[in-house]
């Protein structure tokens, strides 16, 4: 299997300010694609898109191409458990809104402490067993986001998981809070197999400074910054496949162009991106994928995310000496959504936050910096 996967986590939409809204025409294409050119791996869970991104998963792949043409994995939404009778319910309504009779890959989604408590609690690591042993599921996992520390404790706990699912990037490679590279080691001493998400940190990598993105031209030209961003992750050890939540066509013919025939990162690329590393380092305001965990529940319907992204937008622009260009974005968004000085501090947000990122304190700098 090629190394690139599809990540249904941003697909393209109609409606910016509706994530339900997926532009199913585009999406086919992309899904058509991606097939043609040789890659197979699709990902999605419960929770994506509002709920719809397996429907789309249905329609736009499995009712379009064969079986055994793809790879389909999705995940048990640990976070919409309350008993454990739960397990069964969830997976029976992913069966039909996939439309298959099996998941090749099949994961608890987002283990951090809480919610490994919950699963725990729950047993549904011994119900996906149960699916595998019935031959409703291939291989089994879960996504990751805790420390090395919990890590280490769940895969010791549970040898029977096939896959573990870890964020890994170069921006996050030695974060304290992400953690990547402990983890990363925690899984290989494990022996287990390795699923990437967020190798470009939700667009971040994507989107650099002029001054890093320089370093990365100076080096190769016909390299784009998310190229750099995901030949990294592809590098590491145990890699089984590196996903990318694509959101347009654009996205995908680059990622599959330099992924038809991966090569890992040389010696010499490393050192550019450890130079390319301190530039983003210098400039970033707020380290947010848009994984969209801390939207659900927000009693003030803030639409967190997109403020990070405007803000870190024009905090770049403002570091170029150019001027700020999301303002108008911001006023349309919060006139139908909560603004960002309507927080209440409730820490909702930061309870289900994988980044561990001090969201109230953020939404204060930018009810400061478009409010004002």
């Amino acid at each position: 299997m090629k190394k690139l996967g599809f990540g249904l986590m941003r697909l393209p939409i109609t409606d910016q300010q509706n994530q339900a809204s997926i532009d199913m025409p585009t999406f086919e294409k992309m899904v058509d694609t991606f097939l043609e050119r040789g890659f197979t791996y699709f990902d999605t869970a419960y929770m994506y898109h509002s709920g719809q991104s397996e429907i789309a998963a249905r329609e736009a792949l499995v009712k379009r191409h064969p079986r055994d043409s793809f790879t389909l994995t999705t995940k048990l939404p640990a976070m919409r458990l309350e008993k454990e009778e739960d397990n069964q319910r969830i997976f029976n309504e992913q069966l039909e809104k996939c439309g298959v009779d099996y998941f090749d890959f099949y994961l608890l989604h987002n283990m951090s402490e809480d919610n490994y408590r919950k699963v725990q609690e729950f047993h549904s690591f011994e119900f996906v067993q149960k699916m595998k042993d019935e031959g409703k599921v291939k291989k089994m996992g879960f996504s990751f986001h805790g420390n090395a520390k919990l890590l280490d404790e769940i895969l010791t706990t549970h040898p029977e998981v096939d896959v573990v699912q870890l964020q890994i990037n170069y921006l996050d490679w030695e974060s304290d809070n992400v953690q990547s590279h402990l983890c990363h080691d925690v899984a290989v001493k494990h022996g287990k197999q390795i699923i990437i998400m967020e190798p470009v940190k939700g667009g971040v990598l994507a989107t650099i400074p002029e001054s890093a993105e320089k370093i990365m031209r100076d080096a190769d030209p016909d390299m784009s910054p998310a190229s750099w961003a995901i030949r990294f992750a592809a590098s590491c050890e145990n890699v089984m496949v590196v996903l990318s939540g694509m959101s347009n066509m654009e996205q995908l013919l680059d990622n599959t162009g330099y992924m038809a025939d991966f090569k890992p990162l040389t010696d010499s690329e490393r050192d550019v991106l450890n130079r390319v590393l301190e530039e983003i380092k210098a400039s970033q305001a707020v380290p947010c994928t848009s994984c969209r965990y801390c939207v659900d529940g927000c009693p003030m319907n803030i639409l967190i995310p997109e403020y990070f992204s405007m803000y870190n937008i024009d905090k770049i622009a403002v570091d170029r000496g150019k001027a700020p260009t999301q303002a108008g974005r911001y006023e349309h968004t919060s006139q139908k959504h909560g603004k960002a000085s309507d927080c209440i501090e409730c820490g909702q947000c930061e309870g289900a936050c994988p980044q561990n990122i001090k969201i109230t304190s953020f939404l204060k700098d930018i009810a400061a910096f478009y409010e004002r």
